[in-house]
């Protein structure tokens, strides 16, 4: 669709883009807040928090996502590690994508839980009823999922604001020198491909933080505990790839090659709060079998410290 371009008014000043951006394309707040957080809406050329006070005169480019597919429940395979009246940790199988959108509308995750859980109907968003937060299609793993009113707000404002920790298994191509660091580096949509992502200096502020757990000097690779601060789009991706050590079987920001059968990042660790009870929950999710045989064609990895 054509992108619209608006002028904050002077009315309009000092009110939180989300809000602005709903005034000025008769938008919902949560569709204009998601607009922001996605990348779809950005002010001046580039991408804001949607929390971010606006100025008069600043231009506000929006590019609205075509209808997106009705969601209906349908049989999808996955595992459930955890589940009470109010929510569920699933485990999502690598290929499937989470909710409908361009180019998608049968086999995801979201028509999945609906199917599973039916009373997760009118939960959250519209087309993704109970999803709180996402997985790019190829990474495997474990999202928290809403199944009733009392904890999708909750869980929501807790993803947004960083509270739940999230840890991922990836190998990724060669190995950090230190065996820990951080990644602080702001990211943006690409300017050269649409859908992709790319390190942005004016960009939406991303943190990683990794930790070696094995390497294979070898083979010229490295698997690392990957935790994220944020949750920006391919942000894992994206920031190892930044600093020369791409997850393997990645095609779109490493390279290719026959090492994994595909994208080798798997979430495996949520913790949080439990929005109704208070509890603290912890789930960790095993290496799927295709991973864990990479692992094993590997063989022992070389203990941290004696490389040479």
């Amino acid at each position: 669709m054509p992108t619209q371009h608006l002028e904050v008014p002077a009315g309009l000043a000092g009110e939180r883009a989300d809000k602005a951006l709903a005034a000025m394309a008769g938008l919902s707040r949560s569709l204009a807040r998601r607009l922001l957080e996605e990348g779809a809406a950005t002010v001046d050329g580039a991408p804001v928090s949607p929390r971010r006070s606006l100025t008069a005169g600043q231009v506000l480019a929006l590019e609205l996502p075509g209808p997106a597919p009705a969601l209906a429940p349908e049989e999808v395979p996955f595992v459930v590690h955890y589940e009470d009246p109010y929510l569920a940790v699933v485990d999502k199988p690598s290929g499937v994508v989470v909710h409908p959108g361009a180019g998608r509308g049968s086999g995801t995750l979201a028509a999945g839980i609906m199917h599973r859980w039916p009373q997760v109907r009118g939960v959250g968003e519209e087309g993704r009823w109970g999803i709180v937060h996402r997985l790019d299609k190829d990474t495997s793993g474990l999202l928290v999922v809403a199944l009733a009113h009392e904890a999708w707000p909750a869980l929501r404002r807790a993803i947004s604001r960083h509270l739940v920790e999230r840890s991922y298994l990836a190998l990724v191509h060669g190995g950090p020198a230190a065996a820990s660091g951080t990644i602080d580096a702001p990211l943006g949509r690409s300017s050269r491909r649409r859908g992709l992502v790319q390190l942005a200096p004016g960009g939406r502020p991303a943190r990683t933080h990794y930790r070696c757990l094995a390497r294979w000097p070898e083979r010229g690779l490295s698997l690392l505990e990957v935790t994220l601060e944020t949750g920006r789009t391919h942000q894992i991706r994206v920031h190892l790839a930044s600093i020369g050590h791409p997850v393997v079987g990645d095609p779109v920001y490493g390279r290719e090659g026959g090492l994994a059968p595909r994208l080798f990042l798997h979430a495996a660790r949520l913790r949080f709060v439990h929005p109704v009870t208070g509890e603290q929950i912890e789930v960790r999710s095993p290496l799927p079998a295709d991973l864990e045989e990479v692992l094993r064609a590997l063989g022992e990895p070389v203990p941290e410290g004696r490389e040479g």
